[in-house]
């Protein structure tokens, strides 16, 4: 095993623990939050079908974003399903025989890539040229979505430009997956591009990417607006 393999082979399992335990510990500590207050977004479901189908409003379709800025939810919107669309077609280096359905996604992909490099460079320019969105964006928004665009352009430079021998990535990933480490290909763009999707699992729990999980724990969004039927009494201010 070459020293480079070594290397990215630890670099790839502390990333993905890193990753796991690090989501997982945020998503623990959302669901152990009190909640002493009713505060649902108004107006609010008031039984919990109600709640559900307003959650998947929110988390398929962002209708909050759609009504408070139609500009930036076509950006949104579309950078997000390039993503999935990209994380699912991704997937195939983990069979080593792909699905059928994987493979179905995966002749989509000549677009995919473009789109999500084109979505995240508008978002970018959205937050310097709309004054509100401008006063409210942190570094580490700017930060993230060139982290974002890098790893796009990598990704298409390895598929279109600079390619990648696809079958040695496959046995790579797969020999990860088996805890059997086979050689990591040396193709320049190809570990740049590898390099920067571990830096992001290792980043993900710490950034604000994890709204993906946070979303479902939002009081104002998950809470049934019944606090005039229902009396909602803290635990602490219950007497003993």
């Amino acid at each position: 095993m070459s020293g480079l393999t070594l290397l990215y082979t630890l670099f790839a399992y502390v990333a993905i623990a890193v990753f796991l335990v690090g989501f997982l510990a945020r998503i623990w500590k959302y669901a152990t939050t009190p909640s002493p207050l009713k505060i649902p977004l108004t107006p609010a479901p008031v039984n919990s079908v109600g709640v559900v189908y307003r959650m998947v409003q929110e988390v398929g379709f962002f209708k909050s974003l759609f009504y408070s800025n139609r500009i930036i939810w076509i950006g949104g919107y579309l950078m997000h399903i390039a993503l999935l669309i990209t994380i699912v077609k991704h997937l195939r280096f983990f069979f080593k025989t792909t699905p059928a359905a994987l493979a179905w996604i995966t002749s989509f992909e000549i677009y995919v890539g473009f789109i999500f490099f084109g979505a995240l460079a508008f978002l970018f320019l959205m937050r310097l040229v709309i004054d509100r969105t401008y006063y409210l964006s942190l570094m580490q928004d700017y930060v993230l979505l060139i982290f974002l665009m890098l790893i796009a352009a990598t990704g298409i430079l390895t598929k279109y430009y600079v390619r990648t021998d696809i079958i040695k990535v496959k046995q790579f990933v797969m020999g990860l997956v088996q805890f059997r480490p086979e050689a990591i290909p040396g193709d320049p763009i190809f570990i740049i591009h590898f390099t920067l999707v571990l830096l992001l699992l290792i980043y993900f729990p710490f950034s604000k990417l994890m709204h993906s999980g946070g979303i479902f724990f939002s009081p104002t969004r998950n809470q049934v607006d019944d606090a005039r039927e229902v009396r909602h009494v803290t635990p602490w201010a219950v007497k003993g």
